[in-house]
Order: structure tokens, then sequence, then C-alpha cells
């Protein structure tokens, strides 16, 4: 089936797989509203009665299954399952230790609730298991179960095991995977639920080595190897402890009298602490272990005091790096998402960061202070922010739009509340959390979760709501950042106090007015002043700064425009932060679909948002002046490569003006001969040349983005708050129309998508009847299409483009393609054919990357063949982190460097 078919009242949106039990879409549920997997047998099998038989079964057994880590049926209609539909990946090794381990918990769980309902799977293979962002297990495609017979029925009857059926050995097929049949199976002898504790011992086994234990040129070969071929412990990786191994042994005795007789002793086995033992040291490789042995003391002894409390005042400062895991990178800076900061236990025994692999995947990591490497956490891709419990037990964090707590020893991850667009999260020893869901303001919420409720600490109107907050020792102040606008477009932010306690609400007490995260540990406030992280000493009890502040290091790296400093702290002197800032200017970069750069525009600077004119020759882009870091919107001449300032935000305002603009985002008039930005949350316009004064488009009660307009030049789409009312509203696709008609009146915008989750960025087709944006509708930003008439109201029609994460959308200018940024920063490509007022997607494919420039602003030439970046010179984020023992002596007289 294509793209578009209807099928009942499911709309197939595209082709997943195919095997040999069917044929498997992806499909749009119209009643529900959801989308689903149909399951179709192939049209060659549609008159076999053993096939359709067989396939009338698996819905029966998939019905009859109701567990967490099993796929659900919803339905079976017109010869097809209709299923849940798994977002994620298939299960695929090398893991490390406790993630495999914590996977197979859940297959056997899963497995184990199956064979209760006398139910055996009977093709259990990683292709059969789906690992979903949260890093949930789903076992799919029970396509090959059967229901097992009763006792008194005699097993060796061959018709009481449709492994080898008459139509299949005519037609010398063995149902199954080759590579995962036990070898009864194989042999086409009865079998029961141990065939499965066979399979899952295989596939245990391919996630710890992350090789197939079975292969061969044939599946002749391959069946030969089940049946005979040496299964040599010694293969798994030497770190294995001596349970794990034996229960691998045990799941893998080809005798199944010996062999583990209940998947659910593999699950306690693994619940009782399989993974947690360590063999000794091989006594074949001590040069290795020694060498290990002593850059472990090296460590160890950095941070000593974690161990020896007893460490004297005038102790000297150590310093020390702490490089990324291999093949990462640390993952703490912008790109389409933002991983937060690394962030060491309030104890100081570990260190929880984000960092991203070659396959542009995040993770959180913990890693112990006095070992040599990290893990990473299952169920927290995508992670940002993260922060301790006071137990330095817990981490927080954000994912998937909610606030989420996961143990630091791995387990699975608990979502305590919403938080969409989320600015860091603090945890006070009384079970308090308090955070900031969105730019709206903080919150408060139990650490066991449930609703969160807004916490007000005397920010007024217009200002930029707190963030960043950090408890203070009494577990009921906690110090934040907030700000107002100091006129003409000009934020002045401060590090202010703020309570839980019965004032909470009351005026916050202002300390510093800086734009940066605070952290207070031993007496004193870390915050950053330009780049350098300052320390500051203060008073807990009276709440004052008590004296000058003094710089501890300098180079130091932030995020984002609300400059979140890349530092954290621990109770009992440890501090580690990561430099950068100096990473040097970067360029305006045209890449080809293979990524390879093949030109530039301008010379070296800081850009952001490029916006090229409907003909390509004028691009209108921000520029940051190096001298007071401000923004500015510049145009450059494509041909010529020259430049003019458009906007004058860095300037000093002229006497009786109402101040610089602050321009952040810019749109070009489908004629080219006027420009629309964002003017201190107001969008102004101004002829393109420069020429004439700015004129005023729409005022905005709060921050406003235009985003595209359309190509009949009468509409504006910009990103607005939804909702000031609904904390976890955080922007809405806003349109405002621009016709003559509406000329020197009151122009009213209306919502685009009356009904959207946390919808941005709205982007129009070139014919104009269609907009891309962003959506936080299916529970994490995706992309997507709905068509547009001009009117208030819900769409006509919409259509899912990305799904696995995505944002960023731009059109090819003949409409058969939209580019996107994924999750994990690729930029993809995904052909769409518009047929009347439909929309179809057809392949998607990534391009190059990941890459940091989409999340910066792109643009796409005319034929979609090139693509113009902000880049940077340097990637700071491959920076070792630098961890400091005793850093408080930096700051008093007896400091020892």
């Amino acid at each position: 089936m294509t793209p578009g078919t209807k099928f009942g009242h499911h709309e197939i949106i595209a082709p997943l797989g195919a095997g040999g039990m069917g044929e498997v879409y992806r499909a749009r549920d119209t009643r529900l509203d959801r989308d689903v997997a149909i399951k179709v047998l192939p049209a060659r099998l549609a008159q076999d009665a053993e096939r359709l038989a067989r396939f009338e079964r698996e819905a029966k057994v998939l019905a009859a299954l109701n567990h967490p880590n099993i796929a659900q049926i919803y339905g079976l209609e017109e010869g097809a399952l209709i299923m849940e539909l798994v977002e994620g990946s298939n299960l695929a090794g090398p893991l490390d230790r406790q993630t495999a381990v914590h996977y197979a918990r859940q297959i056997a769980d899963a497995l184990e609730a199956a064979h209760e309902k006398g139910i055996v799977h009977r093709d259990l293979k990683p292709a059969n298991i789906m690992i979903t962002p949260a890093g949930v297990v789903k076992v799919l495609d029970f396509g090959l179960a059967a229901i097992t017979a009763p006792s008194s029925q005699s097993t060796a009857d061959a018709a009481n095991s449709p492994t080898l059926t008459m139509a299949a050995t005519q037609a010398g097929v063995i149902l199954g995977t080759a590579a995962y049949m036990s070898p009864e199976q194989a042999a086409g002898k009865p079998v029961d639920r141990r065939a499965d504790i066979w399979a899952f011992g295989v596939v245990l086994w391919e996630m710890l080595t992350g090789r197939q234990l079975f292969s061969g040129e044939t599946v002749s070969h391959t069946l030969a190897d089940v049946l005979k071929g040496e299964i040599d412990l010694g293969r798994l990786p030497r770190d294995t402890p001596p349970a794990l191994r034996t229960l691998v042994k045990r799941c893998l005795d080809r005798d199944v009298r010996k062999r583990l007789r209940d998947i659910g002793e593999a699950r306690v086995a693994l619940e009782d602490g399989a993974a947690a033992e360590a063999p000794p040291p091989s006594a074949g490789r001590p040069i290795a272990w020694m060498a290990a042995a002593a850059v472990a003391t090296l460590v160890a002894f950095a941070v000593s005091f974690v161990h020896f409390r007893e460490t004297p005042p005038a102790a000297p400062v150590i310093r020390s790096f702490l490089p990324p895991p291999e093949g990462t990178v640390y993952h703490i800076g912008p790109g389409l998402g933002r991983a937060g900061v690394a962030a060491l236990s309030p104890d100081g025994s570990r260190i929880a960061f984000a960092a991203r692999s070659g396959d542009g995947k995040t993770a959180l990591w913990v890693r112990p202070l006095d070992g040599l490497s990290g893990q990473p956490l299952a169920g927290t891709e995508g992670a940002i922010h993260p922060f301790w419990s006071p137990d330095s037990r817990y981490i927080g964090f954000f994912a998937g739009g909610k606030l989420k707590k996961i143990d630091a020893s791995g387990g699975p991850a608990f979502s305590l509340c919403d938080a969409l667009q989320p600015r860091g999260g603090s945890w006070s020893r009384e079970g308090v959390i308090v955070f900031t869901p969105n730019a709206i303001g903080l919150h408060r919420v139990s650490a066991s979760g449930g609703a969160s409720t807004p916490l007000p600490n005397g920010a007024a109107d217009g200002e930029s709501k707190g963030r960043f907050p950090w408890f203070l020792p009494d577990g009921r102040h906690f110090l934040f950042t907030a700000g107002d606008e100091a006129g003409g477009g000009r934020t002045r932010l401060s590090i202010r106090v703020g309570s839980i306690g019965p004032r909470a609400g009351g005026p916050s007490k202002p300390l510093i007015e800086e734009n940066s995260n605070a952290v207070y540990a031993q007496g004193y406030l870390l915050y950053l002043r330009e780049d350098n992280l300052m320390a500051q000493p203060f008073d807990t009890a009276s709440l004052t700064m008590t004296g000058e502040p003094v710089p501890v290091a300098e180079d130091i790296r932030s995020v984002g425009l609300n400059r979140r400093g890349v530092f954290s702290v621990s109770g009992n002197g440890l501090l580690v932060y990561q430099t950068g800032a100096g990473a040097g200017p970067g360029t305006l970069t045209w890449f080809d679909r293979s990524g390879k750069p093949v030109g530039t525009l301008g010379d070296p600077g800081s850009y952001g948002r490029p916006h090229l004119s409907p003909d390509r020759k004028t691009l209108a882009v921000d520029m940051q002046d190096p001298a007071t870091t401000k923004w500015d919107l510049w145009m450059f001449d494509v041909d010529r490569q020259i430049r003019s300032r458009f906007t004058f935000l860095s300037q000093p305002p002229r006497e009786g003006s109402r101040g610089p603009s602050a321009s952040s985002a810019a749109i070009w008039s489908p004629d080219g001969k006027t420009v629309v930005f964002d003017a201190s949350g107001s969008l102004n316009q101004r002829a393109a040349n420069g020429s004439g004064p700015e004129a005023l488009v729409y005022r905005g009660d709060r921050s406003v983005t235009p985003t595209s307009w359309s190509p009949d030049g009468r509409f504006i789409l910009f990103n607005a708050p939804g909702d000031v009312r609904d904390p976890n509203a955080r922007e809405a696709i806003w349109v405002l129309p621009m016709a003559p008609e509406h000329e020197g009146a009151e122009r009213k915008p209306f919502r685009f998508l009356p009904k959207g989750v946390n919808d941005v960025d709205g982007q129009f087709s070139p014919d104009g009847r269609f907009v891309a944006y962003q959506s936080y509708e299916s529970g994490r930003n995706e992309v997507s299409v709905a068509s547009f008439n001009g009117r208030e109201g819900d769409p006509a029609g919409r259509w899912r483009i990305s799904v696995t994460g995505g944002g960023a959308s731009r059109w090819r200018q003949d409409g058969k393609e939209i580019f996107f940024g994924s999750a994990g920063g690729v930029l993809m490509a995904a052909e769409v054919f518009i047929k009347g007022d439909s929309l179809q997607v057809g392949v998607v494919k990534p391009l190059f990357g990941p890459v940091g420039g989409a999340g910066r602003g792109y643009e796409v030439s005319a034929d979609g063949q090139r693509f113009l970046m902000p880049t940077l010179a340097q990637r700071p984020d491959i920076a070792p982190l630098t961890l400091v023992q005793n850093w408080v002596h930096l700051v008093t007289p007896t400091a020892v460097r």
C-alpha cells in the first residue's frame, strides 16, 4: 500500500518493513487521532488458509497479553492487525553490562507474562525487540507463537508443534529465524517455553558481545551450528560477572532437561544483581591491570577527600581533566536540543553529564570520580539539565516534555510532571523540587511526582521569570536568575534569592546584577562575570553578600542567550567546569547534500538565523557585535560578498529616540522589498534596502518571532505564547493578516492551530496552501504539515513528516521536499507529493550531520542542493571537563596553586 491509501478509518503514512508473516505500515487512526502499526498479509499469501488461520491466532494471542513490555494489539479488521506503533530502534549490541542487564530484565518479564498464559513466542530475536527512546523494551511479533498443549496431551505428536507443518516442510521452510532457534526447534521436534529461554540466552549473548552466537554461509550451515557448534563462554567480555556467565550457560544448554526451566528464574537472577559482581583480574594480562591500577590510584588521589574527610584546610589545589567517554563528546551546548550542564553529586563521589555518540544520540552518563570510566543511564535519551537529590542517590532531568528522575545506579526513569521547555531544577532536602518548566516561571513539585504549582517570587510583569534554581543549605531558600527590560530592547538580569517557606511568593531578594546562573558551596556564591567564574562570600543566615568577588577560573563556557555557565560544585570541595568561551568566530558556510563544505559567505563572526531573499541574492542574518555582545540584523549581498548593518541594537540610542530595536529574526516579503523583524517584543517592518524609518506592524504583549510570509503577501506567521494562563503552553503559531484591507487598521492575529500543543516555526509552502511546523502533540517535538486557508479554525488536513523527533523545517522552492533537523541534529530530507488538497509523504532520508548549525537557523538554495549554516570555528563540546579539588583555597590567602 502506498502513502495516502485509506484502510478503513486508517490512512497509510509509510511502510515500516516486511517479513514472512506480513507487511507492516505506519498509519494514522483518524477516529482516535493517533499513529498505529498495521500488519497485513502479503497478497500472495492472502488465499492460504493455513496462513490466515495463523494470522488470526496471532491476533488472539496478542489480545490475551496486556503487559508494558509487549506491544499491544488494538484490533483485527479486513485481514490486518491494528497494533501499537512502537517508536524507537531495534535492540543491538554490544551494550555496557548495566544496560544489557536492564534490557534483559524487561525481556524476561515480557516472556514470563506470555508463558504464564501458555504462550510461547518461538521467534525471539533482536529484530523483534524494540527499545523506545525512554529505554523501555517492547517485544514484538508473536506471529509464530503457539498455545502450548495441555500436559495430558502427547508432546511427541508433531501435530502439537507448528514449528513444522506439512505445507512448510514441502516448501523447505522452517518457521522461526535460524540463528535464534533452539536445537529442538531446529531439529523439528516439539517445543515448549524452554525454546524461548534458549533464544533469550542467544539474545543476551549478543547484547553483551555485539556478535551473533550462531552464523553460517547458508541457513543449513547456521542450523548445523545451532545443533552442534561450540558455545565458548570465554568469548563473553572479560568483566562479565560469574553469576551472569552462569545464567547465559544455563539458558544455552542443549539438553532441555538441564536448561533453565522457567524464564522467571532468569528475571530473579538479574534482579538479584547478576551485573553487580566483578570477576578478579585475569592473570594473563598483569601489565594492563597494573597500568589501570596506577591510573586509578592517581585519580583516587585527586579526589581522596571523598574517602578521607580529615583533609586539612591547607590541602593543595589539584586540577585534573575528565575526558568524555570513548567514542562520544560532551553534549552541553547549543544545537537542535540543549543538554544542559554537568552536575557533581552533593557528596562529591560522582558526576552526571550528557554525552553524544557518533550517531548523534545523547544520553546521561554517570562517572564515579574514584573510577576510570562511566556508564550511560538507559531511559535518559535526549536528557537535559541534570541535577542531584540531596542524598546523591537520584538524578533529576528533563526529557520528552517531562521532569523525570532516575536512580543514579540505573533502573527505570520515572516521570514526575510536565515540563515542555525547561530551564533547570533543584532538589531540596525536604523532598521538594523547584524547577522552570518554561519561560513563564518557577514551579514546585514533590520529588514523588504529581501536579506542579507555580511559585511566584517577585518577578514583575514583563520580566523574564525565574530560571536555574539552586537550593541553599537550609532547604527553604534558593538562588535563581530573573530579569527585566532595561529599555531599548536590552535585558538586565540579576541573581536573586527566593523561598518555598511561609513567605513564598513574596518579593525576591536581588543579590547580583549578572546574566548568569549561580550556585552556593562552602560560604561562596559562584557565578559568571563575562567569561570568568567568580566566587563571592555569602552569608546564608542574612542572605547577603559579605565580601568582594574573586576570580576562580577564566574562559568558562556558557550555554544560550541566558548564559548558563558550564560549572558545578559539590558540598565538600569539588568544582568542575568546561572551558571554551573563546571558541573564536564562526562562518556562514555552504554545504552540499553530503555535508561537504562548498563555500563561505562574508567574514568570520558570530551568526544566527539566516534568511535568504526570494531571489536568493540577499541574506538577512543576525550578527553579534564582539565588543558589546549585542545582536544586530545585517544584510549580505550574496554575489558581491558585501555586508551592511540593518539595525543598530549595539549602538547607544539617539537622544529623544525610543531606543534601538532588538532584532532576533527577520522574514522577507514575497517581492523582496520589505523585511519584518522582531523589535523588542513587537513586529516592525522596513524597506529591505535600508531606506526610510521602521514601521510598527504588530505590538505583542510578550516576545514574538516572525517565521514566514505567505507567497501572496496576505499573511505572516509568528511565534508567541499560546496562553499565558497555561504554564505548559510555551508557544504557538499565530497568523497576522497583512492584506491591503488591513493597512492602517489594527491587525488582529489568530492562532493557526487552535488545538495545537507547543507548535512553533511555521513555514509556508511555496504555493501557500500548506504550513510545515514543529509540534509537541505526540509527546516530543516532531515536524508536521497542515493545510492553510487563511481562516481561523482547525485545518482541513494534517500530515506527520518526522517520526523520531525533529524541528527547523524548510521547504524546497518547488515544494517537492521538506528539510528538517532530526532530534540528534542530523539534517533530513523528506519527499512530499501534493495532490489537490492532500499531501503524501515519500522517502525520508538523512543527508548529513549531526550539525549544530541547524539549531541556529539555516537556509536552502532554490534547488535544494546546498544549505547555508552558521558554523563555529571550534567545537568546544570536545573540550574535557576540568575537575578542581579544594577550589576554595583559590580565593583565600593561603591558597596553594
